[in-house]
């Protein structure tokens, strides 16, 4: 996921990940109810929402009045470097409020309601990236192989440019707690992020407190992007890597600029768009579209092995949609192929990147397997809403390239403007957007809808 959150905010505290939890605000977790599912039936499992770390507070542990980040900068005293900084810092808990009217995050029952945008005391906040805990304050595990999960979405205030997206990533349980002894947040307190972009921003990787968002180092781990989308446009996306869970990347190995292909993570992704396999009126904000993303609608995406069983090998990636009680069919790829395909396998991946003119990134990644060593371990589900003032999300709902034939195989993405997706436009425009994910379920195939 291409993910790049927007806090802006007049007066911040402080915007980073620590190694110790602090007492100052006790940490609220909203509620939210999924089901575990298998021949017999659903069962209810209490689990709640935790805020990323990068959003939180962060005071002296000796002194919770004084602050280790202000607006001139980091405290010298407290943070001479990173690791000292972590040493000396304390993450703050985050309260019911905060979440609500400070983040728009917010649960009822089984459903999570993330805002686009809202104003509070602390200034404008632009999306948010949550993830699932279960009863322990670790996060929710979720093992995949031979698994189904089911998820109800409404996006229907959303709009060009937005991206609200469902992804599981190869955290650490714990977030990270075990790697980095000296850590005492954890996933309590939102911490270990990584995605296959190997992202440099974060301000806590690698143990420590990073004080220059532009860090040599990046965090990468394998990531599986169930749902990127917005009212016009939604894709499915694979992202391997050859190196296994929270990787600590630094050169070639991080994929930037001109090593893009030669990381540890495929960042392209092997992606299934209908819109970009030429099936242009399959989803879509209005009656016009087999899917009408005006209202809500369910997608169960299946993790299917090769002989039927949790140890098998993984070989498709496939989902079904459901609307008003109708079961919709992914359609076909309409490119011509010499198959059919409408589901993420070896074979499709290395077919359409053939016909896109893309290298094929996603073998050399380590394809399937490596998303099936992932889920062995266990992976973290994520949540995001976010929003793109580099290319206006053209990427997912637009042309891109934006100077591309629209007709050329796999240049479309949906039906947007090109910039229609314009942030500053959009902060006016659909300040009230927000979309909702509920009713999810995890099951043995088959046991989910």
């Amino acid at each position: 996921m291409r993910l790049q959150l927007l806090l802006l905010a007049c007066c911040f505290v402080a915007i980073v990940n620590s190694q110790n939890a602090g007492e100052l605000t006790p940490e609220y977790h909203p509620p939210l109810i999924i089901q575990s599912c298998d021949a017999s039936g659903c069962q209810p499992e209490n689990t709640g929402i935790v805020i990323d770390a990068d959003t939180r507070r962060l005071y002296s542990v000796a002194d919770n009045s004084v602050s280790c980040y202000t607006g001139s900068g980091w405290n010298p005293v407290l943070c001479p470097d990173g690791q000292t900084c972590a040493q000396n810092c304390a993450i703050d808990g985050f309260t019911q409020d905060e979440y609500n009217n400070r983040f728009g995050i917010s649960t009822s029952g089984s459903a999570l309601r993330l805002a686009y945008l809202t104003q509070s005391e602390m200034g404008m906040n632009i999306g948010s990236r949550t993830y699932l805990l279960g009863e322990d304050n670790n996060y929710r595990l979720f093992y995949l192989k031979n698994r189904e999960l089911s998820v109800t979405f409404d996006y229907s205030t959303t709009t060009c440019g937005m991206d609200a997206g469902v992804y599981f990533l190869a955290m650490d349980g714990d977030g990270g707690m075990s790697r980095y002894p000296d850590n005492k947040a954890g996933a309590k307190y939102g911490t270990g992020y990584c995605d296959a972009q190997c992202p440099h921003y974060l301000r806590y990787s690698n143990g420590q407190v990073n004080l220059d968002v532009s860090s040599e180092y990046g965090i990468c781990c394998v990531e599986m992007d169930i749902m990127e989308a917005n009212r016009w446009a939604a894709t499915v996306t694979t992202h391997g890597c050859t190196a296994e869970g929270y990787f600590v990347c630094n050169g070639v190995d991080c994929g930037d600029g001109a090593n893009f292909f030669e990381g540890v993570c495929d960042k392209s992704g092997c992606d299934y768009s209908s819109a970009r396999q030429n099936n242009r009126y399959f989803f879509g904000g209005n009656d016009t579209f087999t899917v009408d993303s005006s209202q809500p609608f369910t997608v169960i995406t299946q993790f299917l092995t090769d002989d039927g069983s949790d140890s098998g090998k993984l070989v498709e990636i496939k989902q079904i949609w459901i609307q008003n009680g109708v079961e919709i069919p992914v359609p076909f790829a309409n490119w011509g192929y010499t198959n059919d395909y409408n589901s993420i396998t070896e074979e499709f991946c290395a077919a359409s990147k053939t016909m896109f003119g893309e290298f094929n990134d996603f073998a050399e990644q380590g394809g399937l397997e490596s998303l099936a060593n992932a889920f062995d371990n266990g992976v973290v589900m994520a949540f995001a809403f976010w929003e793109d003032p580099s290319t206006y999300m053209q990427w997912l709902d637009s042309i891109s390239p934006p100077d591309a034939d629209p007709e050329a195989p796999g240049a479309y993405r949906g039906p947007c403007p090109l910039d229609a997706g314009k942030p500053e436009d959009n902060h006016v425009n659909y300040a009230d957007a927000y979309h909702t994910i509920s009713d999810i379920k995890i099951g043995t195939i088959g046991s989910t809808y």
